[in-house]
Parts: structure tokens; sequence; C-alpha cells
């Protein structure tokens, strides 16, 4: 089994407490209230420009095979993942520019900033955010929303572009080959920051 696999198979389990969070459900069912909608993406909006970066630093330390990949994916989280959130923003109200970081926000954005310092253990620790979302999506599209603005959401993360961006962190991830049972507890670290982040502020 390889690394990923391994840790699919621990994510998945905790994926499913993510399906059970209020944020997430009332998405799935479309009456998510607004403000609280509006506060999510404010700090998603500013999770992923961290994100960016965290890309960007692995990027520097990748070997020339993937290095490819890794600007890509910086390319497609600042392009599309952010281009979703501005579309959205107008119709939540949100406040994009204005936005500041919240506990949640802060604590996952500063784990992932300083796990990139090593290129295997950061990829460990970025892939539960691009997996789950993946995995999120694909679930929550058996029976979609039918709000517009939300079921926008769960199409862009149900996408099988989006799937494939997931799985190239995977195969980065394996050919990396960082320390299983590091790769592990980050991972496991990273699905418990995912969960926090639905806590909204």
């Amino acid at each position: 089994m390889s690394i990923s696999e391994k840790l699919h198979a621990l994510g998945e389990p905790l994926l499913r407490a993510q399906l059970d969070h209020p944020t997430v459900a009332g998405i799935a069912r479309g009456d998510l209230p607004e403000p609280v909608f509006r506060s999510w993406l404010e700090q998603d909006y500013l999770f992923l420009l961290d994100y960016v970066r965290v890309f960007s630093r692995l990027a520097w330390q990748a070997p020339d095979a993937h290095l490819g990949d890794l600007v890509d994916l910086a390319h497609a989280t600042y392009h599309d993942e952010l281009s979703l959130h501005r579309s959205l923003s107008a119709g939540f109200g949100a406040d994009l520019d204005g936005a500041v970081k919240g506990p949640a926000c802060a604590a996952y954005t500063s784990f992932l900033l300083e796990s990139a310092a090593d290129y295997g253990e950061g990829l460990a620790a970025l892939y539960p955010c691009m997996w789950g979302y993946s995995r999120l999506g694909r679930l929550l599209a058996q029976d979609p929303p039918a709000e517009p603005r939300y079921r926008a959401w769960v199409d862009t993360y149900a996408d099988p572009g989006f799937a494939a961006l997931a799985a190239r962190i995977a195969q980065l991830v394996d050919e990396a080959d960082p320390d299983p049972a590091r790769a592990e507890a980050l991972f496991v670290q990273g699905m418990a920051h995912e969960l926090a982040f639905w806590d909204v502020p």
C-alpha cells in the first residue's frame, strides 16, 4: 500500500466528521444561514491565499520533474478556487479584502507554512485540503442542493478536474517518500484543522 493509500484509509472516517458538521450539512441541504457561509467564505479566501504560498514554497524545493506540477497547483488555486470565492462574495455580502483571519484559519495556515519547510512533509500536510474537498464535493453531488449558490460550491469541488489535481498531489506525496509515520501524523493533524475550520467565527 502506498503512502497516499494509507492516508486515504486514515482520512475516510475523519471525513465523515466533516460531513456531519452543521456547516457542511447546511451547504448540503442548501439552507445554511447566509451569515455563516459569508464568514466561511471570507476565512477560506484568506486561507487560500496562504495555500498558494505553501505551493510556492514547495515549488522552490521540488525536483525538476515536478516543479511544473507545483506551479500549476498554485495557479489553479489562485485563479480557479479564488475566482469561485470572488464570484460568490457579492451574493453573500462578503468583504474579502477587509476580512481578518480567525483563530482556526490562523492556526491552519501557520501549520501548513511551517510544514512546507520540508518538501515531503509539506505535501502530506497540505493533502487533506485537496483530498478532503474533492471527496466532500463528490459525496455532496450525489444529492446536490437546489439553492444555486450552494450548488455552485458543490459543483466546483465535485468537478473531475479538481479530483485530478488532488490525484496529482497524491502522486507527489508518494514520489517524495516522506517518513510514513510522520506523513500520517501530519495528514491527521491537517484533517483536524479541516474540521475545526468549519467552526467559522
